[in-house]
């Protein structure tokens, strides 16, 4: 981590990273989680924390009821938002309560994966009405597996979709997704359905591209370099 952010060393240890720790701690983020936390999003201790914190908490309680214990979870998965703008957080939430999605659903959907809140909503679209037109499976299936929104369309859905149709397969959505190619083919010849695993591991580590190659961005001109966003997402 050193290596590609030396800058860190630069940080007041005393004035700087133990109050941003402490204040991490306060807000209920888990010790225990701490280094991996920081190892996703190194910046994060060279921040005004405590006024981010306290700012998007207060938005995320606003605009989805979110409570101060889910929105650790939230940071817990993705340090980043501290960092996010809000109108760029805005822009999936809106999208998604235009598709009948109910503000109490959106919620737990961001706190099971805040990664939908980087999503491009042009992207969304075309999964939502993949999922809608082709699969006509419930809205509930994408309020308990939000991940759906985090694969590409082209590349995962679609074709691991159509062949679980032409095998006559009905599946979770975590199951035919959240596994590697060769896994994949694997579960199609057999003649059985094990059991669901977790969820996909986002580790935030590089420059934040959705399905498709795009880069969150927001007049990235005009911001700061910790209002940049970093993901790598990876498959398993």
């Amino acid at each position: 981590m050193l290596e590609k952010r030396a800058y860190i060393v630069g940080y007041n240890l005393e004035e700087t990273v133990k109050p941003n720790v402490d204040c991490l701690i306060s807000f209920g983020i888990k010790k225990e989680l701490l280094p991996l936390l920081i190892a996703q999003y190194p910046q994060i201790v060279g921040l005004p924390v405590k006024a981010k914190m306290s700012t998007q908490q207060y938005f995320f309680s606003l605009k989805l009821k979110i409570d101060p214990e889910g929105f650790a979870r939230v940071v817990e998965k993705m340090p980043q938002i501290v960092s996010l703008k809000q109108n760029v957080i805005m822009k999936p939430i809106e999208f998604l309560l235009g598709r009948t999605f109910q503000v109490e659903d959106i919620a737990k959907m961001v706190v099971k994966c805040p990664q939908i809140l980087c999503s491009r909503v042009e992207l969304m679209k075309n999964s939502y009405y993949f999922y809608k037109t082709e699969m006509g499976r419930p809205m509930k299936e994408l309020v308990e597996y939000p991940e759906y929104f985090t694969y590409s369309l082209e590349s995962r859905i679609k074709p691991r979709y159509q062949k679980l149709q032409s095998k006559g397969i009905r599946s979770s959505l975590n199951w035919f997704l959240n596994c590697s190619d060769q896994r994949f083919e694997e579960r199609l010849q057999g003649n059985f359905i094990d059991p669901d695993t977790e969820g996909p591991t986002f580790d935030m580590g590089g420059k934040l591209e959705m399905p498709g190659g795009e880069i969150v961005t927001d007049e990235e001109e005009d911001e700061s370099d910790d209002e940049v966003l970093y993901r790598r997402t990876v498959t398993l």
